[in-house]
């Protein structure tokens, strides 16, 4: 086989176009030492899709997908971790084409063995929210099993949060864990995952979470921290921490008074920069399959479309756009 069919973008076009997706067929990747070649069968789209399709310049044709579930092709001259027929799942990388494409390479050292016990479209939900999770508290924030205090969850019903709170559950005992909702629905949803308190993120935030941790909390993850400065220095006691998955507050003085420490994640350094540790995704994505398999985290799929095309990745694009999306969204299958 030399091609395989693939949905990429050709422009910077708005969700709205019906030509904002094409589809073609593509050249088979050639692979590096290190590489698989997976036949991907289920995909799922993050906010991260989106922006990157308005970054595109006009005539690029470029395949994005940020999450994957497949079967190993083929693997590397270098490959040492996975055989023809495994079942992987990845995120993969924002500088190589996405998981937008029946085949796709992917270095080993970001791969995992997917979930047993989940099917294609809920473990597709999983690997780039769970390393992200996963990085912002125990490499960011740097809590171990025996860590104590509070964590407030900003953004708790995203698909980050919505991971990060059920690895806290699992794997932070003594610590309790604050997550945002902005409706009973969102609530019910959060107190699932298994933040002990929520709170109203459109009311005033540090005056809930103060009449809970009085002192303030130890820590924040915070998917929504423009123009929140003032607000997490209010409720952060002296020398806490702030990991971030977007820009920025901004102004980021007002922190400065309680030595509060920010700490930026952005989970696709390691496939960028390729450091030493590259492979601790492998791992960690690894450790997220047992805990799954052992019915300690759940998937976070909350909306699944067939087949992988053009059609169903505009309405994912338009569903991620609004905002307001719970969980994620996944598409499976070729036609």
């Amino acid at each position: 086989m030399t091609s395989t069919r693939a949905v990429g973008i050709t422009a910077n076009l708005p969700v709205t176009d019906p030509r904002v997706f094409v589809e073609r067929d593509v050249e088979v990747p050639v692979l590096r030492p290190r590489d698989l070649l997976v036949e991907v069968s289920a995909v799922s789209v993050n906010p991260v899709d989106a922006k990157e399709r308005v970054r595109t310049d006009p005539g690029e044709f470029r395949v994005l997908g940020f999450d994957a579930v497949g079967t190993v092709r083929a693997v590397g001259d270098e490959a040492t971790l996975f055989a023809p027929g495994d079942r992987v799942y990845y995120a993969g990388s924002i500088r190589r084409p996405g998981s937008n494409q029946r085949l796709q390479a992917v270095d080993e050292r970001i791969v995992a063995m997917a979930p047993t016990s989940l099917t294609d479209a809920q473990a597709a939900a999983l690997p780039l929210t769970a390393i992200t999770a996963w990085e912002a508290l125990f490499d960011k924030l740097a809590l171990t099993t025996g860590s104590t205090g509070t964590l407030l969850v900003v953004g708790a019903t995203g698909g980050v949060g919505a991971v990060l709170l059920q690895i806290a559950e699992a794997l932070l005992p003594g610590v309790t864990v604050i997550g945002t909702a902005s409706d009973d629905e969102r609530t019910r949803y959060v107190r699932s995952l298994g933040a002990e308190h929520v709170v109203d993120h459109r009311g005033d935030l540090a005056e809930q979470v103060l009449a809970i941790a009085p002192d303030g909390v130890d820590d924040v993850f915070t998917a929504h921290s423009d123009g929140q400065a003032e607000t997490y220095a209010r409720l952060l006691r002296p020398f806490g921490q702030i990991v971030g998955i977007d820009g920025g507050p901004g102004d980021f003085q007002p922190l400065r008074a309680k030595s509060i420490s920010w700490h930026w994640e952005f989970m696709f350094s390691r496939p960028i920069f390729e450091p030493a540790d590259m492979i601790a995704q492998h791992e960690l994505l690894g450790r997220v399959a047992g805990l799954v398999d052992d019915g300690r985290i759940r998937s976070t799929t909350t909306t699944e479309l067939a087949p992988i095309s053009a059609a169903t990745l505009r309405e994912a694009h338009r569903l991620i756009e609004t905002g307001r999306t719970v969980g994620k969204i996944v598409l499976s299958g070729w036609e």
